[in-house]
């Protein structure tokens, strides 16, 4: 037994060390220990490469609008562990952190003298969430995040009541494969027998594989540019503005105050999904619902600036997609802007494509490294960047601050990178100008 939260929270991050084991046999024994909590709640499931935090934000701020009560699922953490699995977006307590733990560790440890061999650490948490949501705090739904692929991902045990698939990109290859079929033939396994699901793909290739996928298993497909498409696509300082046509009509003016092209498409997904939701006898959904929840949503670290003066943006774009979709938005909100950018990454991603796309928009960069098992030496970031003016952060807080008290007044700092550097960097950025005033 655990008596702290401390402690709970060490022996889960201490099953980082059984790394990364697709599959879903560890859970099914889990699960069946635990009378299938798993199956005795309303879900959706939301896979993809990039955009999956994003609209389950969008999606559950719309549930939140209509009345309901939402849990969610999401991974990795930006500001603290428990926000992993929250309600209404408040992350769960300590204590109950403290009791899933103790509930999970019994069983881990019996799993681990199995030829199953023990769960990692995000099997364990997903347990604990299925648990949470069946036993703990009964919700009306829950947004569960895919946390890598989808066919044998930890959350792909659920039957949900609609399933979304943000988009197709080259990254975990190592895991899901090297080519964007491969790669959407594992997202397209979380697509359930006669279950609707919202795609906004756009890859040829890896929508053929999606497009066969929902055949095989009778689920309708929708598809962003054929069943529902984006226009009036107006940038706002602040977010974004457009219309949503779809079968049903169209959605004129919609605003979301979350930055990017890119989210316009996350947000017309999360439209699509409750729309469909909006069909279930339980949920009733309006479109007031739909424009107050766009609205009002809210998800950290993704493009959000941290202050006008100085200005200071945080992005985890950690993959060739992210950082293409950051770049777009830097060339064309900042262009009359000195950009400077600070950069940390996982070793295992492909580094070589997402700096020299940097490199094109930066004035400067700068690289740094952090304390995370996988995380990239600042030296070799630095070797790869082609950059005329770039620079080696030794030790990313101190790096950090300099950055921002020598920052000019038609200056940018844009921090980005793996998302785990983004949780340790945003609270200390958020500390450090509050208690610094920086006069420009």
């Amino acid at each position: 037994m655990f008596t702290t939260y401390k402690e709970a929270l060490d022996w889960i991050h201490g099953r980082l060390r059984l790394g990364i084991k697709p599959g879903l046999t560890r859970m099914e024994w889990m699960m069946e220990k635990l009378s299938h909590p798993e199956l005795k709640m309303k879900t959706v499931h939301i896979g993809g490469t990039n955009g999956k935090g994003s609209t389950v934000t969008f999606l559950r701020s719309i549930l939140e609008a209509a009345g309901y009560s939402v849990g969610t699922f999401t991974s990795p953490y930006i500001e603290q562990f428990n926000e992993r699995i929250s309600v209404n977006g408040k992350p769960i307590s300590d204590e109950e952190i403290l009791h899933l733990t103790n509930v999970i560790a019994p069983l881990a440890d019996e799993l681990e003298e199995t030829e199953l061999g023990g769960p990692t650490e995000f099997e364990v948490i997903t347990a604990m969430s299925f648990y949470y949501f069946a036993n703990v705090n009964q919700v009306d739904i829950v947004l569960y995040e895919v946390g890598l692929g989808g066919r044998f991902d930890s959350t792909n045990i659920i039957q949900p009541i609609a399933s979304i698939i943000t988009s197709i990109g080259l990254d975990h290859t190592n895991i899901l494969g090297h080519s964007y079929e491969e790669i959407a033939f594992e997202k397209a396994g979380i697509i359930k027998e006669g279950t609707p699901v919202f795609t906004a793909v756009k890859n040829e290739n890896a929508m053929k594989v999606i497009e066969e996928q929902a055949d095989i298993k009778h689920a309708p497909l929708y598809r962003l540019n054929q069943e529902f498409s984006i226009t009036a696509h107006n940038p706002k300082e602040h977010g974004e503005e457009f219309t949503l046509r779809n079968a049903e009509g169209k959605y004129e003016q919609v605003e979301i105050n979350m930055i990017g092209q890119h989210q316009t498409e996350n947000a017309s997904l999360a439209i699509m999904a409750a729309q469909g939701i909006d069909q279930h006898e339980e949920f009733s959904i309006s479109i007031n619902d739909i424009r107050t929840g766009l609205k009002t949503a809210y998800w950290p670290g993704r493009f959000e600036i941290l202050s006008n003066t100085p200005l200071v943006i945080i992005d985890g774009a950690h993959n060739d997609e992210g950082i293409s979709a950051l770049v777009h938005e830097l060339s064309t909100r900042y262009a009359n802007h000195t950009i400077h950018i600070v950069f940390a990454a996982l070793k295992d991603k492909k580094l070589n494509k997402m700096i020299a796309q940097l490199d094109l928009v930066a004035d400067e960069i700068s690289f740094v490294s952090f304390d995370f098992p996988r995380a990239a030496e600042a030296i070799d970031l630095y070797s790869i960047s082609q950059s005329t003016n770039k620079k080696l952060g030794e030790n990313w807080n101190a790096h950090l601050a300099n950055c921002i008290q020598n920052l000019q007044p038609d200056s940018v700092l844009v921090v980005t990178g793996s998302l785990y550097f983004i949780s340790e960097a945003k609270p200390y950025l958020s500390e450090f100008l509050k208690n610094n005033t920086i006069s420009l």
